[in-house]
């Protein structure tokens, strides 16, 4: 077996099916984590569908680990995580601590992520993402974390993001935020001093 997939939902992985029938690739989907007994179908790519995209973090983990595990004894030689391409997860965010935890357990060091399936109207232009032409709007995490919303920016990030990769960021943001206040506290202090400095001046004068 060439391909073993795992997807966050049913549609989603029908969808990775039939797009893999379409490029020539015998697939075979199978519902839910396939038990030890569960027969390996003769195919070129396997794709188990999950309900890993709404389930609590830790049970999206857990069956996708469980997925993984099952694939690699199956004789997988390449994986693919098939996520929801509209970020709509969990609150929490599923698409980054799985896909963390399938690149910890593949010891691959890291993984390409992309949200774009042209044949379903997601495309992605200059890092924003489309849905049939329309631009997928939210709250970001900067903004989020401007207005001082710290717990929803940093799930903003989980969304789309490892853990590692949210943690750094978020600091990022936060450091950048701070360097931008105290210059701009800076520039309002001088103003003052300046103000301060003008009327005397004029008095002497």
């Amino acid at each position: 077996m060439l391909l073993g997939a795992i997807a966050d939902d049913f549609t989603g992985a029908t969808d990775l099916c039939s797009m893999l029938v379409r490029g020539g690739m015998r697939t075979v989907q199978l519902i839910g984590v396939p038990s030890a007994e569960t027969p390996i179908p003769d195919a070129d790519a396997i794709v188990v569908a999950l309900k890993s995209r709404t389930a609590p973090v830790r049970q999206a983990i857990e069956e996708s680990l469980a997925a993984l595990k099952w694939l690699r004894a199956a004789g997988a030689r390449q994986f693919f995580f098939k996520y929801c391409s509209t970020f709509d997860s969990t609150p929490q965010g599923n698409i980054g601590p799985v896909a963390d935890a399938l690149v910890d357990a593949l010891g691959c060091g890291f993984a390409l992520a992309c949200p774009a399936f042209p044949t379903n109207a997601r495309t992605v232009y200059q890092g924003h993402l489309f849905v049939a032409g329309s631009l997928m709007l939210s709250e970001s995490p900067r903004w989020l974390l401007k207005r001082g919303k710290m717990d929803a920016a940093y799930a903003a990030l989980l969304r789309s993001r490892s853990t590692e990769q949210a943690d750094l960021e978020l600091q990022e943001m936060k450091e950048t935020a701070h360097q931008a206040s105290a210059s701009q506290s800076s520039r309002r202090q001088a103003g003052e001093g300046e103000h301060r400095c003008r009327w005397p001046r004029r008095r002497c004068l």
